[in-house]
């Protein structure tokens, strides 16, 4: 008889599990739907551009992540504007690395990228695309930029170069190095490729205005040298040009009609467009000039959105790695149990401002909740089990039992669950002197088993510990659905798990990883002192309904009563391992205060 309904539960779970992840798969994998566009500097900005006739009409964003790291959930809200822009006004949007620094670039992180991309629902135009692609150019622009006067190779110390610069209120010291002739300038950088310097001995600097109240256009560096193999390049190169010289000059050579960016870079403007003015000088006046503008970075409560202090949880095992579900990355947020949806949600509730502020967690939470109230599949799973006895139901009968699969959408329909005389309930579900509003199980009380029966404890029995081993109820079997009394009220409903039929699980409760609203704003601390000791509690001896054996990585549920879980990718059909996305409700805040 147990194999006969455990065959039965098989066939019903593949059949309607097809079924609902068809559905819930279509809602991942389609082309993002535009949302509303709110009003933003952004897009007025452009709106102006295209009135004025700049760049012919023409609009192309990009993308341009530093390939040093996992992108994090700020790096979405970048993603979501850039891609959305282009998608408003039928246009397109690149991706590019710019990949200038070998020693913190690695191919994972650009795979890890484009994956990240792909999954919130993004295509870019054509290939990927390297500033490293560019190398060659930016020498040549480089090269340009030292015949006019406007380079020179320098041979200070970064720490000099630092005392030299000056203050913000204070002009800074020029370099002695700066007035050599273009002649030793050009010999001197072609021997720096030619790799006849050691790291650090000779740099590319600009010769721009040390007295500069902009600190970044007091002579800024333009390349350095670095005797590592690139990525993609290898050895050809031992010098690279450094970010603000690679940037724009690459929009430039993409056709990049407005480069996006945080708030951050706006003291780098003053220097994108000067680099832009010395390599067009005396040139025609291009069709398209690429043109900054600067958005708000996405800050969050309750974590660091530093790749450098990121990595640093990673490589000293803090986290289990970038995707570890208590990461801001997206592939974090992917494995916990978020979907591209509910992230596109939340970038589109945070909207654009010209202003830093900090983001409520709770509202990145919301987001999912609202996005897998409409899509997750309500399954029984019960963390810590009790076993609950019903004494006047049948030794040997088995029901399958019809349960609304998601009661916000009918087309999920439904499927059924064995119910017999054994049952698993959550330990918290019982007291043995419960309080006058406790309206769960307690001697003398009734509650309904979700989609079963009405039960009453007449009994309990416990250990040598004083703990709870067993629970004794009676069932009234007219309560049953489309029986005569199935619509008698009582005030509390349990979800419970058959015991004979019952899979093992192992639940990990992740919570925020941090304590404090702003871990890395304290500048007399590390934020590592923040760090949460219940941000991962894992249980085992879990048990869950039979529904969840062919679950796959991923797969997201509403355990009922419990919170939203997805399986994870270490999840098999021989260990089943589910990780917690979020709870039913926000209880952080009310916690915490």
């Amino acid at each position: 008889m147990h194999d006969e309904v455990l065959n039965q539960t098989k066939l019903v779970f593949n059949q309607e599990f097809n079924h609902n992840i068809g559905y819930y798969m279509s809602n991942e994998t389609s082309k993002p739907e535009t949302p509303e566009i709110k009003s933003n500097f952004i897009y007025q900005e452009i709106d102006k551009d295209l009135a004025e006739g700049k760049n012919g009409g023409k609009i192309l964003t990009r993308f341009p992540p530093e390939p040093n790291g996992y992108l994090h959930i700020g790096h979405a809200k970048s993603i979501c504007l850039n891609f959305g822009i282009a998608k408003h006004y039928d246009a397109a949007c690149n991706l590019r690395f710019d990949d200038t620094n070998p020693v913190k670039e690695d191919v994972e992180y650009v795979d890890s990228i484009q994956e990240d991309i792909k999954w919130l629902g993004f295509e870019w135009e054509g290939e990927p695309k390297y500033a490293s692609d560019y190398f060659e150019q930016l020498f040549e622009w480089a090269i340009k930029l030292i015949q006019k006067g406007k380079a020179y190779v320098c041979e200070l110390t970064p720490e000099e170069i630092a005392t030299q610069k000056g203050t913000p209120i204070l002009p800074g010291k020029e370099s002695p190095f700066r007035n050599r002739s273009v002649e030793e300038n050009l010999d001197l950088f072609q021997r720096m490729r030619a790799g006849e310097f050691k790291d650090g001995e000779k740099i590319l600097r600009a010769k721009i205005d040390m007295a500069s109240p902009n600190m970044h256009m007091r002579d800024p560096i333009m390349y350095r040298i670095i005797s590592k193999p690139h990525h993609r390049t290898g050895d050809k190169w031992c010098i690279y040009p450094m970010y603000d010289f690679t940037h724009g000059q690459s929009d430039f050579i993409e056709a990049i009609t407005h480069s996006i960016c945080t708030l951050e870079f706006e003291v780098h403007r003053p220097l994108y467009n000067w680099y832009l003015d010395q390599i067009l000088d005396g040139e025609a006046t291009p069709e398209i000039r690429p043109r900054q503008i600067e958005f708000a970075r996405l800050n969050l409560n309750y974590t660091v959105m530093s790749k450098r202090k990121l990595l640093e949880l990673v490589q000293k095992g803090i986290v289990a790695g970038w995707d570890d579900p208590r990461m801001p990355t997206i592939s974090g947020l992917r494995r916990r149990g978020y979907t591209p949806a509910s992230i596109r949600m939340f970038a589109d509730k945070v909207g654009v401002a010209r202003r830093e502020n900090v983001i409520d967690m709770g509202l990145l939470e919301y987001c999912i909740r609202e996005d897998l109230n409409k899509r997750a599949m309500r399954v029984n799973a019960v963390l810590n089990p009790v076993k609950l006895i019903i004494t006047n139901y049948p030794e040997d009968q088995v029901e399958m039992m019809d349960t609304i699969n998601n009661p916000e959408d009918e087309s999920m329909g439904s499927r059924e669950i064995p119910f017999c005389k054994e049952l698993y309930i959550e330990r918290e579900d019982f007291m043995e002197d419960p309080p006058k509003k406790y309206f769960r199980l307690g001697p003398g009380r009734e509650v309904r088993l979700k989609s079963g029966y009405i039960v009453k404890c007449e009994d309990f029995k416990k250990d040598d510990a004083g703990n709870i081993t067993e629970i004794y109820c009676t069932y009234d079997p007219e309560t049953k659905s489309g029986m005569p009394q199935s619509n008698r009220k009582v005030k509390g409903t349990l979800h419970w798990v058959s015991a004979r039929h019952a899979i093992d699980a192992e639940v990990r409760l992740y919570d925020r990883l941090f304590m404090d609203e702003e871990p890395d704003g304290h500048k007399e601390k590390d934020f590592k002192e923040f760090l949460n000791p219940e941000s991962l509690n894992i249980l085992s001896g879990c048990k869950v309904e039979p529904f969840l054996k062919e679950s796959k990585p991923l797969d997201g549920f509403q355990f009922q009563r419990l919170g939203y879980f997805c399986a994870d990718k270490e999840s098999t059909s021989e260990k089943l391992v589910f990780n917690k996305t979020v709870g039913l409700r926000d209880s952080w805040a009310k916690v915490n205060k």
